[in-house]
């Protein structure tokens, strides 16, 4: 199988299942104890706050929020900031974000809050100018992604961010980064952001961890009451062993970034070359010159995606329709449709990804498989 669904979920790194062994043993106790056993795993999920703190540029340790996965963070970081306080504040954010966002923003929506979502142009990009349209004293939280996670359409988070900042000084900006870590500098002071959001298995951690860089000056609502873990931002016993293996998985894709984006755009290029030769009224889709170079986003016309994923399968290649987080129907994504793209060429649409482990080869193999699928088809 060659495997080209990266942005859904990526294999995890050996650094990080070596991280993780000792915590399934020895090392088990409940970090919010006070004897030796509890101490030891404490002592370990600190240790991993410092580390991701110092890869993301935070001010202090205490400013990473572990979560439950990137879906979990994304709620935070937007409901605990309208919601903070016991207020109502606005939101303005992109109508191509993960529904992470825009499902949050919608049920704020049927709490009082002001909603705003920006559109983009037929590429997929966006104008700094529409979202500052938008935002005024009362904007509470603006939350534009980093990159879009079907696109791969990268964002000017960091004018985004400026902007912002100097028309309404008190709005929290964020951003979700899920999809860019694995080959961008996500960090505090390349994006701008006051918020950012991560989840583990996008870069070869383990899944159901995440983590939101939110600084301790900002105020959030809490979504998960309990026990008051992570300085009441989020109660719930840690994921030991799942939180060290996210902090080995960021220090190892920060160590390689340089050579896997080279090694991984070099894959990508290759890919599209030879697809296009071998069906030339292939479409890519998003913004050409600024997307991340995991992704190939592409429209065979007179195929639907369905039809293809099933056929693609079989021929062992792995891809995808849009998000991986919907319940497995495969519908018309709001992300082309946002981009002013008719619903039956959508669904002509199709998301290939790589990542971390792919083989270069694979890139020149995988387009003459899919070449091959779409010729027995047409």
């Amino acid at each position: 199988m060659l495997y080209l669904d990266h942005a859904a979920t990526t294999e995890t790194r050996p650094e990080t299942r070596q991280a993780m062994v000792p915590f399934f043993g020895e090392v088990f106790g409940n970090p919010s104890g006070i004897h030796a056993t509890s101490r030891d795993a404490k002592n370990a999920v600190e240790e991993a706050r410092e580390r991701a703190a110092e890869f993301m540029g935070a001010e202090h340790p205490l400013d990473i929020v572990f979560t439950g996965g990137g879906t979990e963070a994304d709620n935070l970081a937007v409901a605990g900031t309208a919601l903070a306080g016991g207020r109502r504040g606005g939101v303005v954010t992109t109508a191509v974000e993960h529904e992470a966002v825009l499902e949050t923003a919608k049920f704020l929506g049927s709490l009082g809050c002001r909603v705003d979502l920006v559109g983009v142009d037929s590429a997929g990009r966006l104008a700094v100018t529409d979202v500052l349209d938008r935002v005024d004293a009362k904007t509470a939280v603006v939350s534009v992604m980093l990159a879009n996670n079907e696109t791969g359409t990268i964002f000017p988070i960091r004018a985004v961010a400026d902007a912002v900042r100097a028309k309404s000084p008190d709005t929290v900006v964020h951003t979700d980064a899920v999809q860019a870590f694995l080959t961008e500098d996500v960090s505090i002071a390349a994006t701008g952001a006051d918020m950012i959001t991560l989840a583990g298995h996008k870069f070869g951690g383990p899944k159901g961890v995440g983590l939101l860089l939110a600084p301790r000056h900002i105020d959030l609502e809490p979504l998960i009451h309990g026990g008051g873990q992570e300085l009441g931002r989020r109660s719930g016993t840690h994921n030991v062993a799942a939180i060290v293996g996210m902090v080995a998985a960021m220090e190892a894709t920060v160590r390689e970034r340089a050579a896997t984006r080279q090694r991984i755009k070099h894959t990508r290029d290759n890919f599209e070359q030879a697809l296009r030769a071998q069906v030339p009224d292939l479409e890519i889709n998003g913004d050409r010159e600024r997307r991340l170079v995991q992704h190939s986003h592409v429209r065979l016309p007179g195929i639907t995606a369905e039809t293809l994923l099933i056929r693609l399968d079989a021929a062992g290649v792995a891809a995808a329709a849009g998000s991986a987080c919907h319940s497995g129907a495969i519908d018309v994504s709001h992300v082309l449709a946002a981009m002013g793209m008719a619903a039956d060429q959508a669904a002509e649409c199709v998301r290939f990804s790589f990542g971390w482990s792919t083989d270069p080869a694979e890139g020149t193999e995988a387009a003459y498989r899919v070449a091959a699928v779409v010729e027995e088809l047409r």
